[in-house]
């Protein structure tokens, strides 16, 4: 846990700076992927020899998977909060929380897929999620003797295990490209967590998935990258974790926010 000192102006525009970027960031991926998949189309107008030509007629088959991703969070800050102290006097806060950084992270696991029919099929991927998430509190109501505010941080390293269930719709097969979309739901066990941070989250959560991606077939393996976007259902927080600090000073804090919910952005590549 690192604990800095900056100015409450600034630390604010950083974090709109940074969530405009992640916002565009999440726009060029998804319009990258489309120019792909429209110039596999525009290239893919006469026929050519199939790689694999019956690997979509099977029952079920396996995979194995790789990619990574971006971890965020959305805060429900409470706004003034009431402080009372040992000596029985009260005091009012302000203590805001957001998230200001973003790390890559590493996506690992299998997969499993069932043929429905000749567009659809039903996927299970049991895999691991390894990111990192970084947390600032702003007091707006503590200064220094310069008039900044006071500002601490957070680094919440994050270890989930899923188990992703999704139908993925396909279209006709041409040549040796087949684009598809993807809706499913993903519940997720967090293995992460420490009772000396100011925030610490439930055990358990589970995700909506919506993506696309396109199957290439080569001479020995089928090759499919994904983009998919991530949106947890529930609020995630540990309301109960404030009770178990040893120090009282963090209180105020952890206390700043009363709701979390997660998102992520996957780009993952499986191997068929």
């Amino acid at each position: 846990m690192n604990i800095d000192l900056l100015g409450g102006n600034q630390a604010g525009y950083n974090i709109k700076m940074r969530r405009t970027l992640f916002i565009m960031m999440r726009r060029r991926i998804t319009s990258i992927l489309l120019f792909l998949l429209a110039v596999v189309c525009m290239q893919a107008q006469e026929r050519t020899v199939q790689n694999r030509p019956y690997t979509d007629l099977r029952a079920f088959h396996f995979g194995v998977l790789v990619g990574t991703h971006l971890q965020d969070v959305e805060f429900n800050n409470i706004g003034p909060q009431v402080i009372v102290a040992e000596d029985g006097t009260e005091t009012t806060k302000l203590i805001t929380c957001d998230q200001d950084n973003w790390n890559g992270g590493f996506t690992v696991g299998v997969l499993g897929e069932a043929r429905i029919n000749e567009h659809f099929a039903f996927r299970v991927a049991p895999a691991m999620y390894f990111g990192t998430r970084h947390y600032y509190f702003l007091n707006h109501t503590d200064k220094l003797e310069d008039g900044t505010n006071i500002h601490q941080h957070q680094s919440m390293k994050s270890v989930y295990v899923s188990v992703a269930c999704d139908l993925i719709f396909a279209a006709k097969r041409f040549n040796n490209h087949r684009p598809y979309l993807m809706a499913g739901v993903n519940p997720m066990l967090n293995l992460s967590g420490s009772s000396e941070d100011y925030l610490q989250f439930k055990r358990s959560d589970v995700y909506l998935e919506l993506g696309m991606g396109c199957d290439f077939y080569l001479p020995f393996f089928k090759l499919r990258p994904e983009l998919k976007f991530m949106f947890g259902l529930g609020n995630v927080l540990d309301l109960k974790h404030a009770d178990e600090l040893k120090d009282k000073n963090m209180l105020p804090y952890a206390n700043s926010v009363n709701e979390a919910k997660t998102k992520m952005i996957a780009l993952t590549f499986y191997f068929e």
